[in-house]
């Protein structure tokens, strides 16, 4: 189900600017549920936007793993907070998104998943993957939010 944007002058159409968002923000919060009960999280992430996926790390069980089992299904979103105006107004840019959560099991997606997630959220990324050694990886939980609806909406154009 989708809702449309009651500010279309501050509706985000372009696919490209949404991902901008989730390219450049450093975390997301995902929405999950499981016995109609909600759980709701935030995520250092990587977002891929050639597969349009979202990749996090995470223990190899918990409270997210087990609503996810349960029901893959998760709600997101992503903000970039520039703070109040001049004229007293809010600015920002959000990004809305669903998809279905899924964990990795493949060696090889694995470590793609870890070098997305690393490249956006370090300062020295290349310094960092040089350190992880593959029996690390192999027991590292990584997962992957496949996007299948986004919206989004801003009060300030991003940085250029």
């Amino acid at each position: 189900m989708s809702f449309h944007v009651r500010r279309k002058d501050r509706e985000i159409t372009t696919p490209s600017e949404m991902q901008y968002v989730l390219k450049t923000t450093k975390y997301v919060t995902i929405a999950l549920c499981r016995d109609n009960e909600p759980y709701l999280v935030a995520l250092t992430h990587g977002f891929d936007a050639e597969r349009n996926c979202l990749y996090f790390h995470c223990a190899p069980e918990g409270k997210k793993l087990i609503y996810a089992q349960s029901n893959s299904c998760v709600w997101g979103q992503a903000i970039l907070d520039f703070g109040v105006t001049d004229e007293c107004d809010y600015a920002y840019i959000s990004v809305h998104f669903s998809g279905k959560l899924l964990m990795i099991t493949n060696a090889e997606e694995k470590r793609h998943a870890l070098e997305t997630l690393v490249r956006q959220a370090s300062r020295t990324p290349e310094e960092k993957l040089a350190k992880v050694k593959p029996e690390k990886l192999a027991k590292t939980t990584m997962c992957r939010i496949d996007i299948t609806y986004m919206s989004g909406k801003k009060h300030q154009e991003p940085p250029k």
